[in-house]
């Protein structure tokens, strides 16, 4: 089911965390405000050399407009397993010792921090380039979904990464099918050329 900040009469609470422990991966997506210190320690580990976070803030505008609080919803289910997968490609392009991600659901309000990256690299670069590529990725492929609130009202957010993701894909698929029209129009030309020099013998 999908989870919402506002629960339906008679509904029993949603549970107020929900996490994902996979080998050296640890994701959450939680209805609490997100523990930092906690996930520090996840990540921590004799052999790291560095520990690299970053931290996603509701800050108080948004073009020009005031914002009052945030809301985010999620298929919590599909959110854990996406967020999994981004630690998963993670490990592969990077070594890294371990990664903890955690997103918040439900009402954050300005200054609180929606979404949590840590990981931990015997070397600096390592994690300091696996934040950076993770928090993009995130937008990217995760199903949470954004609202933003204002003080003349609402509207719900589209992450840029997930649009332009979405964009580079249709672009791929029409340049696809382009060059599938181009080679059926080749074979189709081939075809009427061949009983001509058949009729040259």
């Amino acid at each position: 089911p999908i989870w919402h900040p506002h629960s339906m009469p008679g509904e029993l609470p949603a549970p107020a965390v929900h996490c994902l422990l996979q080998g050296k991966s640890y994701v959450e997506v939680s209805a609490s405000p997100l523990d930092l210190m906690g996930l520090y320690q996840r990540v921590s580990d004799p052999g790291a050399g560095a520990i690299s976070t970053f931290i996603g803030v509701t800050r108080n505008n948004f073009g020009g407009k005031e914002v009052l609080r945030l809301e985010y919803e999620a298929y919590v289910p599909m959110a854990l397993k996406k967020l999994q997968e981004v630690c998963e490609a993670l490990n592969q392009r990077w070594e890294v010792i371990q990664v903890a991600v955690a997103h918040r659901i439900g009402v954050v309000s300005v200054g609180e921090a929606s979404v949590i990256i840590a990981v931990s690299s015997a070397h600096r670069a390592a994690s300091l380039e696996a934040v950076h590529w993770a928090i993009d990725e995130l937008k990217a492929v995760v199903p949470i979904w954004k609202q933003e609130f204002f003080t003349d009202g609402s509207e719900w957010k589209e992450n840029a990464e997930s649009r332009a993701r979405l964009l580079h894909q249709e672009g791929q698929t029409e340049q696809q099918g382009q060059r599938q029209q181009q080679q059926v129009h080749q074979e189709e030309g081939q075809q009427e050329q061949l009983p001509q020099e058949q009729g040259l013998d």
